[in-house]
């Protein structure tokens, strides 16, 4: 919910959401909804960046404490921006001209990512700016982390009750 919240605050021309499932009433107003292609996780982003026919940021699900600033993005002197992600993935990637071929074959969740889609996006001559770096959820190490710098988000609310359920202690 924290990243959709930074999404609709951003000012997009277009929002878009890959889903697998069914939109509900968590969702904000003013997303295109589309659905979420079969295969491998670059398979999938790939497919997202072919719903978009101008400049898009593409981001995940597991950095709840993005904001509208850190999304609000231009390509006025680069082709492409980059936000990797602490675990050597990436949390972000935003394309000035959606290429889905820029994403197909890297390899998905291994240490290495960001730097192997980093370096995709060179050799393919595009002028790059990076985002600053950020942690992902990934373990409940994580999610103690990233809740801890989004305290006042529904994640860390979140995050707060499941805690306090496992352990028996109010949150």
């Amino acid at each position: 919910m924290d990243t959709l919240r930074a999404v609709a605050a951003t000012p997009a021309s277009r929002r878009v959401l890959v889903l697998d499932g069914t939109p509900g009433p968590w969702l904000p107003p003013g997303f295109d909804v589309v659905p979420q292609c079969a295969g491998g996780l670059d398979e999938r982003l790939a497919d997202a960046f072919a719903h978009c026919d101008g400049p898009a940021l593409l981001i995940g699900m597991d950095t709840p404490q993005v904001t509208p600033e850190l999304l609000t993005v231009d390509f006025t002197d680069c082709d492409a921006r980059f936000g990797p992600a602490e675990d050597g993935g990436f949390w972000a990637l935003g394309l000035a001209r959606p290429d889905p071929g820029l994403l197909r074959g890297v390899p998905m969740s291994t240490p290495t990512t960001g730097a192997v889609q980093r370096d995709r996006l060179l050799g393919a001559g595009l002028r790059v700016r990076d985002l600053p770096s950020l942690r992902d959820v990934d373990t409940a190490a994580d999610a103690r982390a990233v809740a801890a710098l989004a305290p006042h988000g529904c994640f860390a609310a979140r995050l707060a009750r499941c805690t306090a359920a496992v352990t028996g202690r109010d949150a």
